[in-house]
């Protein structure tokens, strides 16, 4: 066989066999692919509630067609056009704007995706990824923000140690507010998505500091079961997100969601925001998560506060003396005291006083400098610590209860009719739900509402909170914590022959003691305004005490008394008075039962019994 025939045989072998021919290429069908499930996520499509697709992100630049998000087809045809133009540079330049998408359609046709991206690499190469850790620092009661608590993801590096974790970088996603809002009104404007949402990526260490040193909240830590190509489809697509912007919103489309939302691009099977049509609680992201199987065993960060506290607990009242004149003055070691009493003075005190710096008690300056002075002598002592490393909750946030509730109760009066009632809450938590998975002593009830109807089939509308939220930090020997509530909503007091309808507003601050997840006892000074039928629709203030004990039995079982009496000014009425005995059985993570007693008195007086059956969600 001569040098030509050869040739065009082995010609011919490339055309029929090789991978990047046209003949064993498939052809790219469009109507097809637009439907696709991974292109959908890729866009952020959803289908929205009065019919219809658009896409999430709201920034223009982030498409490339007009009509890019509301018509997925558009979109990829556009895409499409863009990647495989023949203009070379302008090809890749839009292959490395987009790499996500290129290397989903690479793989359509059968091929792997060849990227010449020198910033894309040079950005994985600072990153140097090999897996992925999912992020939840519990709930802080004094952040509107982050009332359910907080998600984002650790990219951990390759060789990457425990000790080496806080140089990893972190993936967050945020409202990113252009003004200085206070508290409600940051909350009202995060309800209708006036702010607009991005992903950042970060050093980890930032977010250590912020959330378990300033904040002073715990950090679980869960390693997610992912492949070294799904964590890089991940981070493909987030850097395709650098041109994407949110509406940014409190309750649904807010940090976990738009996570989950991430984390569904690391393959095609994934599908995680489906369970969220409603609204996204950071606790119930984690436990999709793990039924999902995407989750490890979890490791537990315990905040600042959380190791001062327990340091508190173990170290005796004399050394605890010393240690608060230590951390107001210099300390010489003591002659009379073992190294290992030194040690625990010494090691108390730091972590006091640097308590105090991150609470914004102290000048840095000088604190700093006193702050060094007992590490260093600290360093002189050779012994291990005498404090017991901080005891991991036996119950980590994914296992608690889920943040929904429905409740049907049966409600006995003794001056009017008894009814039959539906309770819902969208969220999240109050101070007789099982406590395991959650902060004790906070409350965060969000449109919690009750519907009853009673024999003669009368149905009306029992209560509607918009929040009923307190936070009940113990104070102790070593700070000092105010408790705090909010409620406004509607309810219902007794007035002449009647129960009236009210629409109300309360605050009220003070102080808790004991132990949250013992016995917890809270007293607050407290205002309210009330307007409605129950005061012939004129706005009455009142003014007075709220308080209540709350104690956990053996197994699951909690109990509360709790308590408020409010002089009514410039109102028929004198005094709105409640007092209710209750009692909590939560049988497994999905079921309660709780039975309470209530008085109250407005016009007129009310007692009434109800036992209720709890489902979460």
């Amino acid at each position: 066989m001569t040098f030509y025939k050869v040739s065009i045989v082995y010609i011919m072998g490339l055309l029929l066999f090789s991978p990047f021919s046209y003949a064993t290429t498939p052809k790219l069908d469009v109507d097809k692919l637009s439907n696709d499930s991974y292109w959908l996520k890729l866009g952020h499509y959803q289908d929205k509630l009065l019919g219809g697709i658009k896409s999430n992100i709201v920034s223009e630049e982030f498409f490339l067609s007009p009509d890019g998000r509301n018509t997925p087809k558009a979109e990829l045809v556009a895409t499409i056009s863009a990647l495989y133009s023949e203009d070379k540079q302008y090809a890749n330049e839009m292959r490395c704007r987009y790499p996500a998408r290129f290397t989903w359609l690479e793989k359509k046709r059968g091929r792997s995706a060849q990227l010449n991206c020198s910033d894309l690499e040079q950005w994985r190469k600072v990153i140097d990824p090999m897996g992925m850790t999912l992020v939840f620092p519990t709930a802080y009661m004094n952040n509107p923000s982050s009332m359910f608590g907080h998600t984002l993801l650790r990219v951990d590096a390759k060789e990457q140690t425990r000790h080496k974790e806080l140089v990893a970088f972190a993936i967050n996603f945020a409202a990113e507010p252009d003004t200085d809002d206070n508290a409600a009104l940051y909350a009202l404007k995060g309800l209708i998505g006036s702010y607009p949402g991005r992903f950042t990526l970060m050093p980890y260490y930032r977010k250590v500091r912020e959330y378990n040193d300033i904040e002073s909240r715990d950090i679980w830590e869960y390693k997610l079961k992912l492949s070294p190509d799904e964590v890089n489809n991940i981070l493909l697509h987030l850097w395709e997100l650098q041109h994407a912007e949110f509406d940014y919103y409190f309750l649904d489309e807010n940090c976990s969601y738009q996570l989950l939302a991430l984390i569904e691009l690391a393959n095609e099977d994934l599908s995680l925001i489906a369970d969220f049509p409603m609204h996204a609680i950071p606790s119930d992201t984690v436990a999709t998560l793990n039924n999902n199987h995407l989750l490890s065993k979890p490791t537990y960060r315990p905040a600042f506060g959380t190791r001062l506290l327990h340091q508190s607990n173990e170290i005796d009242s004399e050394l605890f003396l010393v240690a608060a004149y230590t951390k107001e003055e210099n300390y010489p070691l003591r002659d009379q005291l073992s190294e290992s009493d030194n040690a625990a003075v010494l090691e108390f005190a730091y972590e006091w006083l640097n308590f105090d710096l991150y609470d914004g008690q102290r000048e840095r300056d000088p604190t700093a400098k006193r702050l060094t002075n007992l590490l260093y002598q600290r360093s002189q002592l050779n012994v291990d610590s005498p404090f017991t490393p901080v005891p991991e909750p036996s119950v980590s946030p994914e296992q608690g209860h889920g943040s929904a509730r429905l409740g049907l109760s049966y409600l006995h009066n003794e001056n009017y009719s008894s009814r039959v009632s539906v309770e819902s809450r969208i969220a999240y938590h109050d101070l007789l739900d099982s406590q395991a998975g959650f902060i004790p002593g906070a409350k965060i009830s969000f449109l919690d509402t009750q519907v009853s109807t009673n024999k003669d089939n009368n149905t009306r509308l029992e209560h509607f909170y918009f929040i009923d939220a307190m936070a009940l930090a113990p104070s102790n020997r070593t700070y000092d914590s105010f408790a705090w509530n909010i409620r406004t909503g509607f309810d219902r007091r007794p007035d002449d022959n009647k129960e009236a309808s009210r629409w109300f507003g309360q605050g009220g601050v003070g102080k808790a003691w004991g132990k949250s997840d013992g016995a917890h006892f809270y007293s607050l000074l407290s205002v309210e305004a009330s307007h409605g039928q129950l005061t012939d629709y004129d706005f009455t203030p009142g003014v007075g005490v709220e308080a209540g004990l709350l104690y956990q039995l053996v197994g699951n079982h909690r109990v509360g008394l709790q308590g408020q009496y409010l002089f009514l000014i410039d109102s028929a009425a004198d005094q709105n008075v409640t007092f209710s005995a209750s009692w909590n059985w939560s049988i497994n993570s999905s079921w309660a039962i709780r039975s309470q007693a209530e008085y109250q008195h407005w016009n007129g007086e009310n007692v009434t019994s109800k036992v209720t059956a709890y489902f979460y969600y």
